[in-house]
């Protein structure tokens, strides 16, 4: 052999040269075979735990293989260059597998633009160029893991995830710097100059050739058939009225514009009577956020502020300090007061207009003299006093000798009208909310209010022929229909003790009783008990058969006071907001009254039955005409503070008001029998001499049955008699 060798031509040695590189190549080609098997027998082991891990072992396994593969490639070209150099006959043949990439895997999702979310329920997570599934990566790292990537691998900083693929890509040094450029605002490219000077293809100079060489088009100078017949088309279809003409809105419904722009003295000059627009008053110290003291109001000018109406107030606000200007809240009432702002804008006149020439003196009604309007009490004749506590409730008897009086002492005292002499004093035993006459004039009865009890009292000041009626109708009843229902109210014959007292009958209610108003006749009277959570406000009672029965069944707010009315079967219920008629005969509400008042306090009804008077709390006087209307025919607001009493005169066409602030207004109220002609109602006389005791004046009032009399009770523990 070696001879054999020793005498080889040049042409045998190339042969034996590709001779022993193919049998290289034929051993490579074998090892990656079994490489390849080796690793597919794994990735089918595992596939078994995870289908996703057949993705991932074949990445795995292609790139070890492949470098594994640039590795031999690598020696293998040593070896060759070496050869080649040794024995320098040929140059090296390029390595045709060294710039191959084709088998790389080129891993591209093609499901576009999408929500990643969508695939989180599949083990996929797209789909590559040739539409095979992109399975998932095992990623299996844990918050400690990361933790330990963060720390221990250098290029966590610049690693990001692909969702599209779901694999991390680290950025290389370009990328970075693009995305630092891009996060301070400047252009991605590098050598992009953004002040670069620009080209001017249009210049100033007019040129001779135009800048295209290109022929017009036909169209340019034909009309087009198209559009004629379009148009034609059109037209028709207007003038048959199947397409209506847009409207030209005019701008005067969206132009607004200002009334008082134009304020120039000089040219509203020359008008005539002109009026300019209202200037807002400017701010003053009341107005600052840290006021003067003298400027604070008390508690008792703050409260007598909330009391009154709106309209009544001096000012729309209550000032108020505060240590610096930041404290100061939002003014709540600045939208109220910027759209009363924008009404006298609006609504103030232009023009000063004298449409007629009327003395002022005209515009006043013309009104009776007072001392055309007598008699009516003027004068304070007698004070009653007796009694230790404030005089609550006061009652005439049917005679005018007689007068009755509660306290909250415990006592009712029996006055003679003329002498003012004490005739009788009756120990209850608690507060009297109010005491009422009987005004049948054959019968001498008094009602009393004590606590949750009415006792009817016998004085023994009538006649013979009084007392003997009275007694008669108290002990001897008449008989009544047996009833099954147990009666809200018991009455108890009183014995003993009572009987020394001149007390005949106990009627005990089931809560405290506030007033007690006997019907006309005298047979009837009626009690109210205030309780807004039940339906047993008022109860009916009859002395005849002494039973009591309670003619409601809803209740409608708090009951103040009832009345009946002179002449027909009604009877009036005054609430805190309105008055109830109700008709007892067909049992339904005839009428509601509208007060127009916080807190209705008392109820009085004229002898013709046709008018109505309350009192208020919030210092009013409502006069209500039943023909006319369910709203107040007149609203006086003669007195500063609440109203406690009304009363009418039962012959004389008077009617007066008590009030907290210790007067007494007498007013003249002419009811006409012409239905056309109104009311006359003229104040004529304010009745003083009641003292103020804690805020309390004038508890009650009445008048004389025959006499232009006026009885009044006070919280100063007197009754006083004017004439």
């Amino acid at each position: 052999m070696a001879d054999v060798k020793r005498g080889e031509s040049p042409a045998e040695k190339v042969l034996g040269e590709r001779k022993r590189k193919a049998d290289k190549n034929e051993n490579k080609d074998a090892i990656l075979e079994e490489d390849l098997g080796r690793n597919l027998n794994l990735s089918s082991d595992d596939e078994d735990d995870d289908e996703e891990s057949v993705y991932s072992g074949l990445e795995d396994s292609g790139s070890d293989s492949i470098t594994d593969e640039d590795d031999d490639d690598d020696k293998d070209g040593d070896d060759d260059d070496k050869e080649s150099e040794d024995e320098g006959t040929e140059p090296p043949l390029p390595d045709e597998y060294q710039q191959d990439s084709s088998d790389d895997e080129d891993i591209r999702n093609t499901v576009g633009n999408i929500p990643m979310e969508w695939y989180k329920d599949f083990p996929h997570i797209g789909y590559d160029l040739d539409g095979k599934r992109i399975l998932k990566p095992i990623r299996n790292k844990d918050e400690l893991d990361e933790f330990l990537d963060k720390m221990d691998n250098p290029d966590y900083w610049k690693t990001v995830h692909d969702k599209t693929t779901g694999s991390d890509i680290v950025l290389s040094d370009e990328q970075v710097a693009l995305v630092k450029r891009l996060q301070r605002g400047q252009f991605g490219d590098v050598n992009f100059n953004e002040y670069q000077p620009t080209i001017e293809f249009f210049s100033g100079d007019v040129m001779i050739h135009p800048v295209t060489n290109r022929p017009e088009d036909k169209r340019s100078f034909i009309p087009s058939l198209l559009e004629k017949e379009k148009v034609s088309k059109l037209v028709h279809a207007i003038k048959m009225g199947w397409i209506k003409p847009r409207r030209e809105d005019s701008d005067s419904k969206e132009r607004y514009y200002d009334l008082w722009a134009n304020e120039d003295s000089s040219i509203l000059a020359n008008y005539r009577m002109h009026l300019p627009a209202p200037r807002m008053p400017l701010p003053g110290h009341m107005e600052s956020y840290n006021p003067p003291p003298e400027y604070l109001l008390t508690d008792e000018e703050r409260l007598l502020w909330e009391q009154q109406d709106p309209e009544d107030r001096k000012f729309p606000y209550l000032p108020k300090r505060f240590s610096s200007l930041r404290h100061v809240p939002a003014y709540p009432r600045f939208i109220h007061e910027r759209f009363e702002r924008c009404l006298d804008l609006y609504l103030a006149p232009r023009q000063r207009k004298m449409r007629v020439n009327v003395d002022p003196e005209d515009l006043i009604p013309k009104l009776p003299r007072p001392r055309d309007l007598q008699p009516f009490p003027s004068t304070q004749s007698l004070v009653y006093k007796g009694h230790t506590g404030m005089v609550r409730s006061i009652s005439v008897s049917p005679s005018g000798q007689w007068l009755a009086s509660g306290s909250d002492d415990g006592a009712v005292r029996l006055w003679e009208v003329s002498t003012a002499r004490c005739m009788c004093v009756v120990k209850v035993g608690g507060t009297v909310k109010c005491v009422a006459w009987n005004p049948n004039p054959s019968l001498s009865l008094l009602a009393v209010a004590v606590n949750s009890e009415v006792l009817i009292l016998f004085p023994t000041l009538a006649d013979r022929q009084v007392r003997t009626a009275t007694e008669h109708v108290l002990t001897t009843p008449e008989d009544a229909e047996p009833s099954e229902e147990a009666q809200p109210v018991a009455w108890t014959v009183a014995e003993g003790g009572d009987l020394m007292q001149n007390i005949r009958l106990r009627l005990a209610h089931p809560k405290a009783v506030s007033r007690v108003t006997w019907h006309p006749k005298g047979d009837y009277f009626a009690t109210v008990v205030p309780d807004s959570s039940s339906h047993q406000q008022v109860f009916l009672h009859q002395l005849s058969r002494q039973r009591t029965q309670n003619p409601f069944r809803r209740n409608h707010g708090l009951v103040q006071c009832v009345a009946f009315h002179p002449l027909r079967p009604h009877l009036l219920v005054a609430t805190q907001r309105c008055i109830r008629i109700y008709n007892l005969l067909k049992q339904e509400c005839t009428k509601k009254l509208q007060a127009n008042a916080k807190w209705v306090s008392s109820l009085a009804v004229h002898p013709t039955g046709d008018h109505v008077i309350c009192g208020s709390y919030d210092c009013r006087l409502s006069w209500f005409d039943l023909d006319l209307s369910t709203t107040p025919y007149r609203m006086l607001r003669h007195h500063k503070k609440a109203v406690r009493g009304v009363a009418y005169h039962r012959q004389y066409p008077l009617f007066a008001s008590a009030s907290d602030d210790g007067t007494v207004i007498v007013c003249h109220g002419t009811v006409y029998n012409d239905l056309l002609q109104n009311p006359l109602i003229v104040p004529v006389k304010v009745l003083r001499g009641h003292v103020t005791t804690e805020q309390l004046g004038v508890m009650d009032v009445t008048f004389h049955p025959t006499q232009p009399w006026l009885f009044s009770s006070g919280a100063d523990a007197t009754i006083r008699l004017y004439t």
